[in-house]
């Protein structure tokens, strides 16, 4: 049974390099939630999820909850599916905010929506964890930024600007669960590529509105 799971991803998520791997999803909001989804559903034992909010209404549109859902922990909610989907999955959840001294697996998504909150887990991570990738969402517009070779880990600070430069639009356009699926899928993309030891891309940016997407360079 184990093996027919997996049978028709054998190529692209190699089973033995991902028995290696515990994620941890530090944010389970609209793209948070996804990345756990899929990450579940590729095969990941160890799955744990790091997140200190509730679910409320606005939630239900833009990050997939359920009516259900309302005023219980995100964490508790989306390790519950997880464990639907695979039943053998380990989940740890932790109904808090990420603290310096917080222990987390070898692979690392950061899927907060703060600046501050990203150089605060960088800071932390950075000399313990094996792969790290960020994912960003403002509306329609996303970036996947990864880290987990020397260049990539020296590039990854440059995009840790600071609050005041960050663009702030409207809040009623901040979140759709169509552009954190894809940011999800994008991520992931990103975790494959390491297990299968191939390059990755450090940077990569998709404008879904004007249908654009841009691959940066290490010093680019």
């Amino acid at each position: 049974m184990s093996s027919e799971r997996y049978s028709r991803q054998a190529d692209i998520v190699p089973r033995q390099r991902i028995l290696d791997c515990k994620a941890t999803v530090i944010g389970v909001g609209a793209i948070g939630r996804q990345v756990a989804i899929q990450l579940t559903a590729i095969g990941i034992p160890v799955l744990q999820l790091i997140d200190f909010d509730e679910v409320d209404i606005s939630n239900l549109a833009t990050q997939g909850y359920m009516h259900k859902d309302l005023k219980r922990p995100k964490v508790d909610v989306t390790a519950e599916f997880c464990r639907e989907i695979n039943y053998d999955l380990q989940v740890e959840v932790l109904l808090d905010k990420f603290k310096r001294s917080t222990s987390v697996g070898n692979c690392v998504f950061c899927c907060v929506d703060s600046i501050t909150a990203r150089k605060h887990i960088w800071d932390a991570l950075k000399d313990k964890i094996n792969f790290f990738v960020d994912g960003r969402m403002s509306a329609e517009v996303m970036r996947v930024i990864t880290a987990c070779d020397e260049p990539s880990r020296e590039y990854y600070p440059r995009t840790l600007f600071t609050a005041q430069e960050a663009h702030t639009g409207p809040c009623t356009a901040k979140t759709t669960i169509y552009c954190a699926n894809i940011a999800a899928g994008f991520m992931l993309a990103q975790f494959t590529k390491y297990l299968r030891l191939l390059p990755v891309d450090p940077d990569i940016q998709i404008n879904l509105l004007a249908s654009e997407i841009n691959v940066s360079e290490i010093g680019g």
